[in-house]
């Protein structure tokens, strides 16, 4: 029979080893996508291997949140001032896409489909949440197009209500500077996130994008 009071940690032995594995446990399942039980399976997976493993990873989470930041050009995840795309002299640095969040970044750069610049928005519209036009990095976004030699601005924000008001947002800010402003195709289902969009569909929305508006 399962000890109740340690979380299902029935064999965890003493009070205060089971608090600790607890703890863990419910620090693990503040991650996204993490429920109780991939927690604890990752808790005793750490457990079974040495010490040195676990201040490794101890190490490596203490130096990502010491040494990551935001690129001072597109917020996207940097270790300098600039992240590597921004500082790549082979980028097309008349074309921006526009993203939510970094992870989309990521998910179009393994398309190979895309070699201009990005700007990470830092999120979507979102009245009823008080997000507004001034918590998102829209003002810079604006700033990066008055500079000049951008002739193409991608709105790939996701394919949900938030993600539309916010494209059609930017849209209507831009809508008097001289350059084109797209939006990725649609075959992209609605509702969908582009992190958890294949490749080869984001790829083809890439390639298919089309003028916002039209």
């Amino acid at each position: 029979m399962k000890d109740q009071g340690t979380g299902g940690f029935g064999a965890a032995g003493a009070a205060g080893a089971a608090g600790a594995l607890d703890r863990l446990v419910a620090e693990l399942m503040r991650l996204p996508g993490i429920g109780r039980k991939t927690a604890q399976r990752l808790v005793f997976h750490l457990l079974k291997h040495s010490p040195e493993e676990a201040e490794n990873l101890a190490r490596a989470l203490l130096a990502v949140r010491e040494r990551i930041h935001a690129c001072a050009e597109c917020f996207n995840l940097s270790e300098g001032e600039r992240c590597e795309i921004c500082s790549d002299p082979r980028r097309e640095r008349n074309r921006i896409c526009v993203v939510e969040e970094p992870a989309n970044v990521a998910v179009i750069e393994r398309t190979g489909a895309y070699r201009g610049l990005y700007h990470v928005l830092g999120g979507t519209l979102s009245p009823l949440a008080g997000i507004g036009p001034g918590e998102l990095h829209i003002e810079q976004l604006v700033a990066r197009v008055a500079r000049g030699g951008v002739e193409e601005v991608i709105l790939a924000t996701n394919p949900t209500v938030e993600g539309e008001a916010t494209a059609m947002h930017i849209a209507s800010t831009l809508s008097a500077a001289p350059l084109r402003v797209t939006r990725l195709a649609q075959g992209l289902p609605v509702g969908a996130d582009l992190e958890y969009t294949d490749e080869v569909t984001l790829h083809r929305a890439i390639e298919g994008r089309r003028d916002f508006g039209k």
